[in-house]
């Protein structure tokens, strides 16, 4: 019995030499195989890199342990059930939210990309160069910002009468004419009103004003001033002072509208020129009675075939004054005939078939070559017609 306590000291201590060494052994292979089964990736997170030891086992266990949420619009360079690798490099991009706001109309997007060209690229919204786009294209992308993008649309724009089609974002007529830098002057109209909203088809239609002085020098007619003179026989005129014109100065107020005048006013005028009276003396002397006699083929230095009409020095056409051209009373001397000076020269004693003697002492605007027209009473002119007769130029 003595002998058994004393050896069992001596056994314990042997057999607790090898459990312990057992022990070691399989926390040191423990460790071993840790580390071995450890794999070591790099993990980049919105472009921020970050070396990483880890024992999961697909790229969604690594996400979970390192506490990243993927969402359906995030960036991922691998797919979640992709199995962990050493050596691995996985990129993750958290999208950002972007509000477009296109003609007031506003939709949310997400995006990982970096500049706004890219984003509307990949969003596939096209932009032309007649659009309006709040931020620049190469503005980066932000989480939560706000891009507006006004499209451009047509306008016809008739400026001082010419027409042109215009690209405009404008949203109303005052806007619009400071997009086009178009100068309105203060008397210048703008149709519709600068307040009124410009829309897709519209017409803005701007009538250029001015008002000018224009100045214009007119003639004044002189006045006539007759006196009895009785050495000039009766019916005879003779100007003794000749009348002259004056001149008048008038300032006129112009309005033009697209380069045309619509209206004018009298704003001055001024005597530049007096006129100067004319003064005609009027024969009163009465002549002598006397008859023409017969005369015979000796006394005839021609003899005319001619067209002959009527006339009376009080007809609606004629001047009604009852001189002639060359001065003769009518209503003393009616046998008078009006002829072409350049067939017949004035003065001249004629003898006409069924009318008689007479003088060549009238003309006409409507007797021209071989036309003649006798003077007598009204209705006689009336019915006297048009008649071709003969003529005789008396020497």
């Amino acid at each position: 019995m003595n002998m058994i306590s004393k050896l069992l000291p001596a056994l314990k201590k042997k057999l607790i030499i090898p459990a312990l060494s057992v022990i070691v052994l399989a926390v040191f292979g423990g460790l071993i195989m840790y580390k071995v089964t450890e794999a070591e990736v790099v993990v980049s997170q919105n472009g921020e890199e970050s070396t990483v030891k880890t024992r999961a086992n697909t790229v969604e266990d690594l996400l979970e342990e390192l506490g990243i949420e993927v969402s359906k619009y995030d960036e991922l360079s691998y797919g979640k059930d992709d199995p962990i690798k050493s050596g691995m490099t996985i990129k993750y991009e958290k999208a950002k939210k972007v509000n477009v706001t296109i003609d007031d109309k506003t939709k949310e997007y997400y995006t990982t990309e970096k500049t706004l060209a890219e984003f509307f690229k990949e969003k596939e919204i096209s932009i032309s160069q007649y659009d309006q786009v709040s931020l620049n294209e190469q503005a980066s992308i932000k989480e939560g910002m706000t891009v507006k993008v006004d499209r451009g649309f047509q306008v016809t724009l008739y400026d001082g009468g010419e027409e042109k089609k215009v690209w405009t974002t404008a949203e109303t007529v005052a806007a619009f004419l400071d997009e086009q830098d178009i100068e309105i002057g203060k008397l210048d109209r703008v149709e519709p009103a600068k307040t009124e909203d410009v829309t897709k088809d519209n017409s803005i239609k701007i009538t250029r004003v001015e008002k000018v002085t224009d100045v214009v020098e007119e003639k004044k007619d002189f006045s006539v001033k007759t006196r009895k003179d009785a050495s000039l026989a009766s019916g005879t005129r003779q100007i003794v002072e000749a009348g002259e014109e004056g001149i008048i100065e008038k300032k006129y107020e112009v309005t033009l509208e697209n380069g045309k005048e619509v209206d004018r006013k009298l704003i001055s005028e001024e005597v530049k020129k007096d006129s100067k009276q004319q003064v005609v003396a009027l024969g009163t002397k009465k002549p002598e009675p006397k008859q023409l006699a017969s005369r015979g083929d000796d006394d005839v230095a021609e003899v005319l075939y001619m067209q002959a009409t009527g006339y009376n020095w009080d007809c609606a056409t004629c001047s009604g004054t009852g001189y002639t051209a060359t001065g003769i009373n009518l209503r003393e001397n009616p046998k008078v005939v009006a002829v072409d000076p350049s067939v017949i020269p004035l003065g001249t004693k004629v003898w006409v078939e069924g009318y008689g003697y007479a003088v060549a002492g009238d003309t006409g605007g409507a007797i021209k070559g071989n036309r003649i027209d006798l003077h007598m009473s009204k209705s006689a002119a009336v019915s006297y017609g048009i008649q071709r007769v003969k003529v005789k130029i008396l020497k």
